[in-house]
């Protein structure tokens, strides 16, 4: 038998050779591939934490600043209501400490990886939680110029979600997220406690410049390519006639074209909002038609790659926003 054994291994030695470097090339290529998903050597004695889009990923780095390693599920630059995750996304979670997600329908898919997730450590927070939130039917009798049309197909059920485009709102969900982090890591509570009021404050100082500028302007009406913006329009009194509906996903027919083409000049508004991530071509038709200008207002939840190295946030495109509006208004 021993010598049955040694007359094959001389005889296929090279092709086990061969079979065994695939193995650990196929190995290396697989741990590898975690990597890029998960978390590197610099997170070791930080906070793992998975954020899902952008709002959520700035909130946890402000708030817990040297002592979280964070990664953004959501990739930079992708419009999110489309977005679903992979399985390699969903890695991420088996080795994270907090998962953070704004909730109110945002991410649709959340509720159902959880469901498949073995990490029996994580911490999953719904960062809205504690925010009054917009009911969609309530929106629609606020809004006397949505039509059914542009709902029958959204896909965040019964809250519209962007919750963060209030500065208030992003003030509980940072509060929500600092929560959640002392519970992680209690010794490190007051450097939470301490990152948590300086943005609290910065929130407020931004609500103060929202109020002023908007408080004396002349519209009370902004159009925008989706109707993202009614926490922020309910904060400042203003209304958002809205090309798409509260998901981005959906596309105007010919007879809501008119009604937005006949608002504009009832309302005689002067600009019409579009999004980066969204294809500009209905907003620029609008302003076409009605001689008006374009401009880009940011909803915030897909910022690029290239904006977050500039070392744009939430406050400075916030600001972009607030400097865009009121010039549309004047």
């Amino acid at each position: 038998m021993k010598n049955h054994t040694t007359k094959f291994w001389q005889k296929n030695k090279t092709r086990i050779a061969t079979i065994g470097m695939a193995i650990v090339m196929g190995a290396s290529a697989f741990v590898t591939g975690c990597k890029k998903k998960g978390f590197g050597e610099d997170a070791q004695g930080k906070v793992k934490v998975v954020a899902t889009i952008y709002p959520m990923y700035d909130f946890v780095k402000r708030v817990g600043g040297e002592h979280v390693a964070v990664n953004m599920m959501v990739p930079a630059g992708t419009e999110p209501h489309a977005w679903e995750p992979s399985t390699k996304d969903m890695l991420m979670l088996e080795e994270a400490e907090l998962f953070v997600y704004n909730g109110a329908g945002m991410e649709t898919w959340a509720e159902d990886i959880l469901k498949s997730v073995q990490n029996k450590d994580l911490t999953v927070l719904e960062a809205s939680s504690g925010v009054e939130l917009i009911r969609l039917e309530e929106h629609d009798d606020e809004d006397e110029h949505e039509n059914e049309h542009e709902h029958e197909g959204h896909h965040h059920g019964e809250f519209d979600p962007h919750v963060w485009l209030s500065p208030k709102n992003a003030q509980t969900e940072m509060k929500n997220i600092a929560a959640a982090l002392k519970k992680i890591d209690p010794d490190h509570a007051a450097d939470y406690d301490a990152n948590f009021a300086a943005a609290r404050k910065e929130c407020e100082t931004l609500d103060q410049e929202y109020a002023a500028a908007l408080k004396e302007a002349a519209g009370r009406h902004i159009v925008v390519a989706h109707e993202a913006y009614g926490y922020l329009c309910r904060e400042y009194g203003l209304e958002q006639i809205g090309i798409e509906g509260v998901s981005a996903d959906s596309e105007p027919d010919a007879a809501r074209m008119r009604e937005i083409i006949d608002l504009v000049k009832e309302y005689d508004v002067k600009c019409i909002f579009f999004e980066e991530l969204v294809n500009p071509k209905v907003a620029e038709t609008i302003a076409s038609e009605t001689g008006c200008t374009t401009q880009a207002l940011s909803p915030l939840d897909g910022l690029s790659q290239d904006d977050i190295n500039a070392g744009r946030d939430y406050f400075s495109v916030m600001r972009d926003n607030l400097k865009a509006i009121k010039g549309a208004l004047a």
